[in-house]
C-alpha cells in the first residue's frame, strides 16, 4: 500500500492485490474486531469508521471494496474520505457556487451585450471564486486535522492484511 504521497486528492485512494480466495478476504473483515474500529461488511463493500466517542468533525472513514476476477487472487480497493453527509453537504456548496458563478456569468454577458453596467456581476463572480478557494483550503484543512486518524486506519488495514499473510 502506497504511502499517500499525493498532496492534491482530499479523498486518497489505493489498491491492494493478494494472493487468496475472496471468500477468505471476507471472513477477516467479518471477524476483526479492535478498538478504536467500528467494521461494518456489506457483500464486498467494507466500512470502517472510528466508534462514536473517538469520532470528531474531522475523522476520516475508509471505505473498502473487494474484487476477484481470477481464481486465487483478490484485489482490495480503497478510499479515504470523511462522513459521507459531510462529503455530500461539501459537494453541494461546490456546486452551489458554481451554478451561481454560471448564473452570475450569463447576466454579466446580457448586460453586457446590452450595453449596460456589468461591475456588479463581475464582483459577485471574482466573490463567489473567492468563495471557492476558501471551500478549498477548508477541505485541505480538514484532510491534515484527519491525517493521523487516517494513518490508523491505514495502519489497521496492513494488521489485518499481515494476519492474513501469516494463515
Amino acid at each position: 500500500m502506497s504511502d499517500l504521497t499525493n498532496e492534491i486528492v482530499l479523498r486518497p485512494r489505493f489498491e491492494l492485490s493478494l494472493n487468496t480466495e475472496l471468500e477468505q478476504l471476507k471472513l477477516v473483515f467479518d471477524e476483526c474486531s479492535k478498538e478504536p474500529f467500528l467494521v461494518k461488511r456489506l457483500d464486498e463493500h467494507i466500512y470502517i469508521k472510528f466508534k462514536k466517542k473517538d469520532t470528531t468533525f474531522w475523522t476520516p472513514q475508509l471505505h473498502l471494496e473487494l474484487t476477484s476476477f481470477e481464481k486465487g487472487v483478490s484485489k482490495i480497493h480503497g478510499v479515504f474520505g470523511p462522513n459521507p453527509t459531510l462529503w455530500t453537504f461539501f459537494m453541494f456548496l461546490h456546486f452551489g457556487v458554481g451554478t451561481l458563478f454560471l448564473i452570475l456569468g450569463a447576466f454579466a454577458y446580457s448586460n453586457y451585450l446590452l450595453g449596460k453596467d456589468i461591475k456588479l456581476w463581475i464582483a459577485g463572480m471574482v466573490f463567489l471564486v473567492v468563495i471557492w478557494f476558501v471551500l478549498y483550503a477548508f477541505g485541505r484543512m480538514g484532510k491534515s486535522k484527519g491525517q493521523p486518524q487516517m494513518n490508523q486506519l491505514k495502519d489497521y488495514i496492513r494488521e489485518l492484511i499481515l494476519d492474513l499473510n501469516k494463515e
